[in-house]
């Protein structure tokens, strides 16, 4: 019996041993993966999910995930007003023409 405890906590180790080193080799090339826990979703958000799954041709999982990378990759506020300023900062006092002048000028032509 007490062989086979230690078999078995050999292999459980080598085991570990082996998920950690996979862990550090995806840590070091950036590819961690993390796992996110939603709880206390209302059955119809889980029903309309499960309808555009399906719409998408993908699992319910990969439609959360497709909508969450999206999201996250959105531009800020904060970020949308810093380009905004920069461009300012570049364009300077160069003086601008309405683009609606513009427009009504093309359309004469």
């Amino acid at each position: 019996m007490m062989q086979e405890m230690g078999v078995m906590e050999g292999l459980h180790s080598r085991h570990l041993i082996a998920i950690i080193l996979l862990a550090v080799h995806y840590a070091r090339r950036g590819l961690i993966m993390a796992e996110v826990l939603v709880r206390d979703l209302d059955a119809s958000v889980v029903e309309k999910l499960k309808a555009r799954a399906a719409a998408n041709g993908r699992s319910r999982q990969a439609e959360l995930k497709a909508i969450l990378e999206e999201q996250a990759g959105q531009v800020t506020k904060a970020e949308a007003r810093a380009l905004a300023a920069r461009i300012r900062r570049r364009i300077g006092a160069r003086p601008q023409t309405d683009s609606g002048m513009l427009q009504a000028e093309d359309r004469e032509r």
